[in-house]
């Protein structure tokens, strides 16, 4: 995948990117995610979400980060798409309508990190018991857990 492409079909919608020993990295601002995913699966055939996931870069701002991980079988082109959210606003547009595989990746990020995308069909835990308190994979969960 060529950078150039990316802008010319991006724009303003994509804030950065960088390469990095062949893998390609672009930047979203969190209310674009949805036209850029878009995008990248409609006209440069990103058709598969290989995984997603979430990252806690406490005590930095911005806190969090969604990356996105796509793969284009046509063209044999990877992607890597992230996004960056602050603590007090930990939230993003599911992708579920764009790609079914986000569905169970999202639910682990919300279950893990506490991270909430909007709109999604069932966002509820799916690695621990709906009474579980707390997000372990923050950087500041207890080590020892909760007692």
């Amino acid at each position: 995948m060529k950078l150039a492409l990316l802008r010319e079909k991006l724009g303003d919608l994509m804030t950065d990117a960088d390469e990095f020993r062949g893998e390609l990295t672009i930047y979203v601002d969190k209310k674009d995610i949805l036209p850029v995913c878009r995008i990248l699966k409609d006209q440069l055939f990103f058709n598969y979400l290989s995984d997603l996931c979430g990252v806690d870069y406490w005590p930095q701002t911005p806190r969090f980060c969604v990356v996105y991980h796509l793969y284009s079988f046509p063209r044999n082109h990877r992607l890597r798409v992230k996004v960056f959210l602050n603590e007090e606003c930990a939230d993003v547009d599911s992708v579920t309508a764009i790609w079914a595989a986000a569905d169970w990746h999202e639910r682990e990020c919300f279950d893990l990190l506490g991270i909430r995308f909007a709109n999604h069909p069932d966002l509820r835990r799916i690695l621990l018991p709906d009474d579980f308190s707390g997000h372990p994979l923050r950087k500041d969960y207890p080590l020892e857990g909760k007692q």
